[in-house]
């Protein structure tokens, strides 16, 4: 079974990473202004979405997956790699009114092959990211692919730490966290959406996401909305699009509802992200040449909007 599931890990990795060898609330959970520093100084996006900070950020030639910013928006995370390479973060901070220099982060000091999907918490205190042995590699080794985190120290971060929750007993990647610290995450080895309740920042219990489908789930500040990656099965070529949820008044989640053929293109779109402001939407689409990805961003007045109509009815 342990092998089943690392094989899993590696043909979902996989698609992951080639999904697309085809063609294919607005909150106000943060204040911070937006100035023309903020998002590396970036013209903002409207309702068409818009590669983020081509050649900087953006670069082609890699796969780039996984984004999050701090809740001040002055630091910036996000993983990447080259094909056939194990992925890693890299950030840079706004320092004088200047961006510095895009580094790895290095959170694990070699300990892992592999980090990616980075996700700061909404006081700016913890990065959580998912951890891994190489998927490049000898495939009878175990991927062991887990949640970790850092904490913030003064000028820097602490040393990696391994979650001690029930939620890494499966193979496990892409975590982010609600504003009242609820950690959603996908489970690999069950092919679903989970979620843990914070107890006093820990996670003693974990529970399946009642959705129809969908994995890299991204969780909204206040849990009134859940944006994933799927499959569209109404597509021949069953490339991966971006859908939304909304929170019901009985707490239920709705029917999955398809971002449309503004944000879902010809190509996959995956790994969706919501900004700390509430603004933008950042995912990965795979237009590159040879399946490669880039960073895109667009405004979340699309699904204000989806949110609005959904309702009415």
């Amino acid at each position: 079974m342990r092998n089943n599931n690392f094989i899993f890990l590696i043909l979902v990795f996989a698609l992951f990473l080639n999904a697309c060898n085809t063609k294919k609330q607005k909150s106000k959970d943060s204040d911070a202004p937006i100035t023309e520093e903020t998002y590396l100084g970036q013209k903002p996006p409207g309702s068409i979405p818009e590669v983020f900070a081509p050649g900087i950020v953006s670069i082609n030639g890699r796969y780039e997956h996984g984004i999050s910013f701090s809740p001040d928006l002055d630091e910036i995370y996000f993983s990447a790699n080259k094909k056939d390479e194990d992925p890693d973060v890299y950030f840079s901070k706004l320092e004088r009114k200047k961006w510095t220099t895009i580094k790895k982060a290095n959170f694990t000091k070699g300990k892992k092959d592999g980090e990616m999907h980075p996700f700061v918490t909404a006081d700016g205190k913890r990065i959580y990211f998912t951890a891994h042995n190489s998927f490049t590699e000898d495939h009878d080794v175990d991927a062991d692919s887990k949640i970790w985190y850092v904490n913030r120290l003064e000028n820097s971060w602490s040393n990696a730490i391994k979650l001690e929750s029930p939620i890494n007993d499966d193979e496990v990647f892409y975590s982010n966290q609600a504003k009242n610290g609820d950690l959603f995450y996908t489970n690999f080895s069950k092919r679903k959406m989970y979620y843990a309740s914070n107890k006093n920042n820990k996670y003693p219990e974990v529970q399946e996401v009642e959705i129809e489908f969908g994995l890299h789930g991204f969780i909204s500040p206040s849990q009134d909305f859940l944006v994933v990656n799927a499959r569209n099965k109404k597509d021949d070529e069953r490339k991966s699009d971006i859908y939304v949820y909304f929170k019901e008044k009985d707490g239920t989640w709705s029917k999955p509802i398809n971002l449309g053929n503004t944000v879902n293109s010809n190509f996959a779109e995956t790994c969706p992200s919501i900004t700390p402001d509430g603004k933008y939407l950042f995912f990965g689409r795979y237009n590159e040449e040879g399946g490669l990805s880039n960073f895109y961003w667009v405004s979340t007045e699309i699904i204000s909007k989806l949110k609005m109509e959904y309702f009415k009815k």
